[in-house]
């Protein structure tokens, strides 16, 4: 093999491993109870079947998506009251330096189902020491005529740190 052949598969590999991040073993697939995505398969944010009570964490991807990686959803539905549904998050900071986090997570039903009404809840300014877990709950008001059994899960949508 001529060594421009060589060169330009070298210079192809590199665009490959750049373009795709070059994850490791923190790369973006899916499944599984304790990994990114819900039970059935997967996104890209941090499921939680309100049926089953699984939970998930986010893994891999950019340092710009770090903030969405330390948030773990324990436990999402409908409240006791039936009025609101509600989300339990813990944020795990493994940094060495303190934040706050800003949390937004969306209650979902199935996919294509149209009669679930957008349910967005948020966590505000949760401080969490360097090191430490911290938890954290989310609540929106149902305004669903059921017994809001049409959210199968919740989904973290955003989530940004600040040091503080």
């Amino acid at each position: 093999m001529k060594i421009r052949h060589v060169r330009a598969i070298a210079v192809f590999g590199i665009a490959v491993v750049a373009l795709t991040g070059a994850r490791g073993s923190h790369g973006g697939s899916c499944g599984g109870s304790s990994s990114h995505g819900s039970s059935s398969g997967g996104s890209n944010h941090n499921d939680s079947s309100t049926s089953s009570g699984s939970t998930g964490s986010v893994t891999g991807g950019s340092s710009a998506h770090k903030a969405e990686r330390d948030v773990k959803i324990d436990e999402c539905g409908l409240d006791a009251s039936g009025k609101n549904l509600t989300a339990k998050i813990t944020v795990t900071n493994s940094d060495s330096l303190a934040y706050k986090y800003d949390v937004s997570l969306q209650f979902k039903g199935n996919l294509g189902d149209t009669k679930v009404n957008l349910a967005i809840a948020k966590v505000e300014d949760l401080q969490v020491q360097p090191g430490a877990s911290a938890p954290g709950n989310a609540s929106t008001p149902y305004t669903g005529s059921g017994d809001g059994s049409e959210y199968k899960k919740c989904e973290v949508i955003s989530a940004s740190r600040t040091a503080s």
